[in-house]
């Protein structure tokens, strides 16, 4: 009779699971809002008031959302957009290697987060030269500009959000 090799995986803590469920709502809501606003059923259109109504408060352009269902647009703008895209990037990431890459940068102190913070302004930079004439409002630029922002914003909070409980 062989032997059987038991594996034991780390338990996710609290943090991570809610970490998890604020990304899949970053990432759900805005998409879904103006198909429920389109479906016509009052509690569907009270929850896409809510989604716009949580979309004004965190992007700069929610009115720059992309159209999806006839007339209705995403509740953020495609930097937005972005942003949750480079996270979930590095989510996968972290899934992958749990933290034992050198980019992720919250290993590096006050460096990393040097880091961090000169990535996630690549977001506010691309809002700004949007003001000048010779940098025109254009969807892909202003999603890879997020996505510089969230992949920087990954790479830091990843591992503080999904650490795993010491083995005992």
């Amino acid at each position: 009779m062989q032997g059987s090799v038991s594996v034991r995986l780390p338990q996710r803590t609290w943090l991570s699971w809610l970490a998890d469920l604020v990304l899949v709502a970053m990432v759900s809501g805005p998409f879904a809002a103006p198909f429920l606003a389109a479906s016509g059923l009052p509690i569907l259109v009270q929850i896409s008031d809510i989604i716009y109504f949580m979309g004004q408060q965190v992007c700069p352009q929610p009115d720059m959302g992309v159209a999806l269902a006839g007339d209705r647009i995403a509740a953020v703008c495609m930097r937005c957009y972005g942003t949750i895209f480079g996270l979930i990037a590095m989510r996968l990431l972290y899934a992958r290697d749990r933290g034992q890459a050198a980019y992720w940068l919250d290993r590096y102190g006050l460096v990393g987060f040097g880091l961090t913070f000169a990535l996630c302004m690549a977001y506010p930079a691309e809002l700004a030269l949007q003001g000048f004439e010779w940098w025109p409002m254009d969807n892909v630029r202003m999603t890879l500009f997020g996505a510089i922002a969230g992949i920087g914003l990954g790479a830091f909070m990843m591992p503080l959000c999904h650490g795993y409980p010491a083995e005992d």
